[in-house]
């Protein structure tokens, strides 16, 4: 298949097209100039759908690219956090509270 394929442009931008051309018309300028500027517009009219058909296309791919990869991270980091987790207390304040006690009861004995 060409790359190069015309398409028929569709009736609504061939009516765009020669509304346009239409409305920029010279006093001097015959139908057949008229057409030709429409028959102009069209085709950029088409090349620009054409774009940005495109551009969404690609903005659809780079959605999806980084959807599945956000799904991905955090599937792998649920993994590595449960396995990360270690449940241990510091020392620090059990002596402290041990030295409280400690001291406590020497100074309820004395």
């Amino acid at each position: 298949m060409t790359k190069n394929s015309y398409q028929k442009p569709s009736q609504q931008t061939q009516e765009e097209a020669l509304i346009i051309a239409k409305g920029t018309q010279r006093p001097a300028q015959t139908k057949e100039q008229t057409k030709l500027i429409a028959h102009g517009i069209q085709k950029g009219i088409d090349l620009y759908k054409k774009q940005q058909k495109e551009k969404t296309r690609d903005l659809n791919r780079k959605i999806k690219k980084t959807a599945s990869q956000k799904e991905q991270s955090i599937k792998s980091d649920d993994n590595e956090i449960q396995e990360e987790i270690i449940y241990r207390q510091h020392w620090l304040p059990w002596l402290l509270l041990f030295l409280t006690w400690l001291g406590a009861g020497i100074y309820f004995l004395v």
